[in-house]
């Protein structure tokens, strides 16, 4: 269980950094140029939108400030602490 543990871990961590670079892209005021880049970007965008939508519908923003983001990665930190404290238990 040890070993499952750590594989469930370690992908709530990467989701969680990919969020967090996602946020740091939202301050740059245009999606760069060049292939690799705009691939890049277009990941970081793709691979959490579906996540991020949902808290979008919860938390409203307030002005030009969206909070949906920080309030994600509060749920997927609290998903992430449940999950491997039930798997441990086991």
């Amino acid at each position: 269980m040890d070993i499952l543990t750590q594989y469930v871990n370690a992908v709530f961590t990467v989701f969680i950094v990919i969020i967090f670079i996602r946020i740091l892209l939202s301050w740059v005021p245009s999606p760069p140029t060049g292939r690799v880049m705009t691939a890049l970007w277009a990941f970081f965008h793709e691979s959490t939108e579906w996540y991020l939508r949902s808290f979008r519908r919860i938390v409203p923003s307030v002005g030009m400030f969206d909070f949906s983001p920080i309030v994600a990665l509060i749920a997927l930190y609290v998903g992430n602490v449940v999950v491997v404290r039930v798997l441990e238990a086991l």
